[in-house]
């Protein structure tokens, strides 16, 4: 196979150069290639998923860039090995390579992250669930390319429930809108949280506010659900055949569903470009291994009317 030592942002860019796309990337925390039926999951429990792989385009040869959250987003939004963009680790526990409650830094100023170049073309740009490259304000998603957040800088861990080590911070845009646990509950004995309908909902409003506005956007939907500890609402619990893992794959996939209905719905389908993802594979828990991505769209802008439904052979690294 042909390897292609180019940005995955880049080789999108190029492809739909001709007319500035809407743009909705999904990137999953800790989702491995062998949870869904497209790639031969006995369930069959994800058929928003497997619909989108069927009508789009696989890239199942598209490696990350490190095994852990913090550098493989970062490698993801800035196309830079995490060695040049400041993820690195030259320690077994990985010190400096992700970003956890109690750490000082976070992703450079110097870094131009894809939001960035977005924000300049005059995109409404939104990063809703896990951002991972910095705990401190000056290295929130607000600094970095995005007009507005709903999340965390980090993973749901906790709860924690004292002085010394508070429940992680959830952000409304530049203010802090709760914590884990507290505002926003997590069981931990059942697994049962609200937290991926929280995300759903979010998408679908920013996506309607921003056809309505007429203007191009960029969706970066990053919920967090599958990874340790796991949760899923109480619709969803109980319904895997796979336990709560299985449960929050599922709901998911749900939101994949009710975000790509709703482009449809608004008549932007044809005018977006939508990419699933995985950070880095799939963790131990899951029982599952590999990264995924997908790509979905119609391009109407294009000389003439393209639908990929291929799957896509290239080897593509998405760094430099």
């Amino acid at each position: 196979m042909k390897c292609i030592e180019v940005t995955i942002w880049l080789f999108l860019a190029a492809v739909v150069s001709a007319k500035p796309p809407n743009m909705v990337f999904m990137l999953m925390d800790d989702m491995g290639w062998g949870d869904l039926g497209v790639y031969g999951n006995a369930a069959k429990e994800t058929p928003n998923l497997d619909k989108m792989a069927a009508e789009g385009m696989l890239l199942p040869s598209f490696y990350s860039a490190n095994p852990l959250c913090s550098p493989s987003r970062a490698a993801m939004l800035t196309g830079r090995l995490p060695i040049r963009n400041g993820f690195y680790s030259t320690n077994a526990h990985a010190r400096n390579a992700y970003t956890p409650q109690n750490i000082v830094g976070g992703i450079p100023d110097s870094e131009i992250l894809f939001p960035e170049l977005l924000l300049q073309a005059g995109y409404a740009t939104k990063i809703i669930g896990k951002w991972h490259l910095g705990q401190q304000p000056q290295y929130h998603p607000l600094k970095h390319g995005f007009h507005e957040w709903f999340g965390s800088p980090n993973c749901h861990f906790g709860p924690y429930n004292d002085v010394t080590t508070p429940n992680i911070p959830v952000y409304r845009n530049a203010s802090m809108a709760g914590r884990y646990y507290t505002d926003f509950p997590i069981n931990r004995s059942t697994g049962e949280s609200n937290l991926t309908q929280l995300y759903i909902q979010e998408a679908v409003d920013f996506i309607h506010k921003s056809v309505g506005a007429g203007s191009p956007f960029f969706l970066y939907w990053t919920p967090d659900a599958t990874h340790d500890p796991l949760y899923a609402s109480k619709t969803f619990l109980r319904t895997s055949s796979r336990g709560l893992y299985g449960d929050a794959v599922r709901e998911l996939d749900y939101g994949v569903g009710v975000i790509l209905k709703l482009l449809t719905q608004l008549g932007v389908a044809s005018d977006t470009l939508v990419i699933f993802s995985s950070d880095n594979g799939g963790a131990t828990y899951a029982k599952e291994m590999g990264i995924i991505i997908m790509l979905r769209t119609v391009y109407k802008w294009c000389s003439c009317q393209c639908v990929f439904n291929v799957t896509f052979l290239a080897l593509i690294i998405g760094l430099q």
